[in-house]
């Protein structure tokens, strides 16, 4: 057990290690481009210019700026954005994660929930109205873009029925820190919390329903009740289970990428301050410091959860641990 955790342990150092290089490679060493100018922005002067020049090393080799980048993000934290005033981008990010991760715990939350309900429900009333019902309002949902129903409920809650006694209670666009207002908190993300879900739901339950079905035939489905077990019980206890590791290994990438940034339009719609809207702000500006910054947080998330998801594989699947 002990050797394949330090084994993916190794492999995840070396692909953070790659992810690093490249990510430096695409912004930074790219022929004919002057990162001078990319770092110092549009209209800067010559002496910004001459000042980013040297405390990036750019007139140095290229292990030496890469080097320099490395420890200005991660060690001593002080990459600077030259079009945002000399604003530090470390703090900004540390500053908007808790914001998206909040979005993507809630909304993780409400999609894994009703996606196993739904899918397991399906799987045991297969071919009944029951079934395509469910699978009918899971296309639906992946069908609908995030970006317009987000709209939608914008338009219902915050404007045309705000003024009703079913949506009075809902605040305006933005945040509420947890910490100065839990109740307003959760007022102001819970529709984001439900659009964010709506297509996770879909898609996690139609994958969670397939499985399910795909399983019903295997020979320990078929062993478990003909030991006379109750098919709820097999259902849920050997079936549900197998058919977890798929869908584990879907939530592990999903919600890495949501936390990573991939909330960008639910986050921009709703006005939430995260680490989704700070790309967009940057990526509008041309602010590459920010940009740069965003992508290696999103990059290093995923490859992490990755790694956690192999973990997990090797809790829920015993042929996994054994394989290894």
């Amino acid at each position: 057990m002990i050797a394949p955790l330090l084994r993916r342990l190794g492999q995840t150092l070396l692909v953070l290690f790659g992810v690093s290089v490249l990510v430096f490679a695409v912004f930074f060493a790219t022929p004919g481009a002057d990162p001078t100018a990319r770092i110092a922005g549009r209209n800067a002067s010559p002496q910004i210019m001459e000042k980013v020049r040297l405390e990036y090393g750019f007139d140095r080799a290229l292990p030496v700026q890469y080097a320099t980048m490395m420890k200005k993000l991660f060690i001593t934290r002080d990459l600077a954005s030259y079009a945002d005033r000399g604003e530090l981008v470390v703090p900004q990010i540390l500053q908007a994660a808790p914001v998206t991760a909040c979005l993507v715990c809630g909304a993780a939350f409400i999609w894994v929930g009703a996606s196993i309900i739904m899918g397991t429900l399906a799987a045991a009333m297969k071919d009944t109205w029951v079934d395509r019902t469910l699978m009918m309002a899971g296309l639906v949902g992946i069908s609908i873009p995030v970006f317009w129903l987000g709209q939608v409920a914008n338009l219902v809650t915050q404007s045309r029925y705000h003024d009703t006694w079913l949506f009075s209670w809902v605040p305006g666009l933005g945040y509420v820190p947890f910490s100065e207002d839990p109740g307003g908190w959760f007022r102001a993300l819970v529709i984001p919390w439900v659009v964010l879900a709506v297509m996770f739901i879909g898609i996690y339950s139609r994958v969670l329903r397939a499985d399910l079905v795909a399983l019903a035939g295997e020979d320990f489905m078929r062993t478990a009740r003909a030991k006379g077990l109750s098919p709820t019980r097999v259902m849920l206890r050997h079936g549900l289970r197998t058919a977890l590791v798929t869908f584990v290994s879907l939530f592990g990438l999903d919600f890495a990428q949501l936390v990573g940034g991939g909330a960008l339009l639910t986050e921009v719609v709703f006005g939430l301050p995260g680490v989704g809207r700070l790309t967009y702000r940057a990526l509008t500006n041309l602010d590459l410091p920010v940009i740069m910054a965003t992508v290696m947080y999103s990059a290093i998330f995923v490859v992490v959860a990755n790694a956690v998801v192999d973990m997990v594989y090797l809790l829920l699947d015993p042929r996994v641990r054994d394989a290894r």
